[in-house]
């Protein structure tokens, strides 16, 4: 049964209660989403009744800002998008944008009070998030939707391909640019409103149930509170806190990652623990138990401390970023660069984890499903290059740029 929500310590007299219990909560989700992850993967359906499990949980409401007496730290936060992400990847993704998208007002916005009562809002009425939001730098491209302005408000059009819960979601922010100004604004759109239609994309190699699709807009109307704010044009005139947007979402997507390699490691160790490994040696009298085996010690053990490497990685981003983003627009203007550059080490480093580990439990376990998780590590990493990556470290280290090169959100 999936798990239900109970009563949860007060975040604002007992905040690590809450994040306790939050994980406790993420943890029993978890092992209900393991249970029938193969066959969900292999029907790849929208994912309808994985967020009503999630929602049945708690965790859409509780992945907001902390608020006082609302939502929680971005530790805690990463640390239930890991350990969904363990149990099946793709409902991981899905939980790790909608909480980057969250911080959308916080990142955005020009009114610290409109964030706050979104933020309550998505709280109290279980909001989902999804949408993209391009970067700021030419790498990260530019909306493909525009915004014609009315007498108040706007009408919205054009098509987005979206990776998450185009079926689901409460709530898609997108950055559009406005057809008159040329200015790039976030808005924020209910997918029930008239002119919003959705195209679930469908026979993906992985990431099956995320509810991936393109989200269409024929004169949606905008109004003036659904505008979160501008979206600069480039890295120069990006304020600090904006800037850490991108990374954030990336960094989110890091512990999919992380639990997609942890969750491969855990299920090929768990069903071929008591397995025999035949002895290459004609006329051996017994097989070799896996427990006992040196070479697939060998291997378990080079493949672990991988994954564990990129554990202290994300985890270390995960602190910093945390940090930047509890002193939110007071932030030091040079620490985005640095919050992004340990961000991009640790997006590399877990990719090629992801990558590796997912590729070598095919050959040391035969278990139905395990392939799922490194199709599921293929898509996820296949629109983040890893040399771009290292570019960016590199022209860091090197050149101690300010603003490092953003992607696609």
């Amino acid at each position: 049964m999936p798990a239900t929500a109970t009563t949860a310590p007060d975040p604002a007299t007992d905040p690590a209660g809450r994040a306790r219990h939050l994980l406790r909560t993420a943890r029993e989700v978890a092992d209900d989403l393991a249970a029938d992850a193969v066959p969900r993967d292999r029907a790849g359906l929208p994912p309808t009744d994985e967020v009503a499990r999630l929602r049945e949980a708690g965790l859409p409401a509780a992945l907001v800002p902390p608020g006082g007496t609302y939502g929680v730290d971005w530790r805690t936060g990463c640390a239930v998008v890991r350990e969904i992400a363990t149990a099946d990847s793709s409902v991981g993704e899905l939980l790790a944008r909608h909480w980057a998208h969250t911080w959308s007002g916080r990142f955005y916005g020009t009114a610290a009070h409109r964030a706050t009562a979104l933020e309550r809002d998505t709280a109290r009425e279980q909001w989902l998030w999804a949408g993209t939001v391009h970067g700021a730098a030419p790498e990260g491209g530019g909306p493909g939707l525009t915004l014609t302005p009315l007498d108040s408000g706007h009408l919205l059009n054009g098509r987005v391909a979206v990776d998450t819960a185009v079926t689901v979601a409460d709530q898609i922010v997108v950055d559009a640019v406005c057809a008159v100004t040329g200015d790039l604004l976030v808005v924020r759109v209910p997918p029930g409103r008239p002119g919003v239609s959705v195209e679930p994309a469908s026979d993906r190699l992985g990431q099956r149930v995320a509810g991936a699709g393109d989200v269409v807009f024929d004169r949606v109307t905008v109004a003036p509170a659904q505008v979160l704010g501008p979206r600069p044009h480039d890295t120069e005139s990006t304020p600090p806190h904006t800037a850490l947007a991108d990374p954030a979402l990336r960094l989110a997507l890091c512990h999919v990652g992380l639990g997609i390699a942890e969750g491969a490691l855990a299920e090929a160790r768990d069903t071929g623990r008591h397995a025999p490994v035949p002895r290459p040696a004609a006329g051996a009298a017994h097989d070799r138990l896996p427990a006992k085996d040196p070479d697939l010690l060998l291997a378990y053990g080079e493949l672990a401390s991988a994954a564990r490497t990129a554990a202290v990685l994300v985890e270390r981003a995960t602190e910093t970023m945390a940090r930047a983003l509890e002193a939110g627009p007071q932030v030091d203007p040079e620490e985005p660069a640095d919050v992004a550059a340990l961000v991009a080490t640790a997006e590399t480093v877990t990719a090629r984890a992801a990558l590796h580990v997912t590729t070598r439990v095919l050959e040391l376990a035969d278990t139905p499903g395990l392939d799922r998780f490194w199709r599921n590590a293929r898509v996820l990493t296949a629109h983040r290059s890893t040399a771009h990556r290292l570019r960016d470290i590199g022209e860091h280290y090197l050149n101690g740029t300010h603003r490092l090169a953003a992607a696609g959100r």
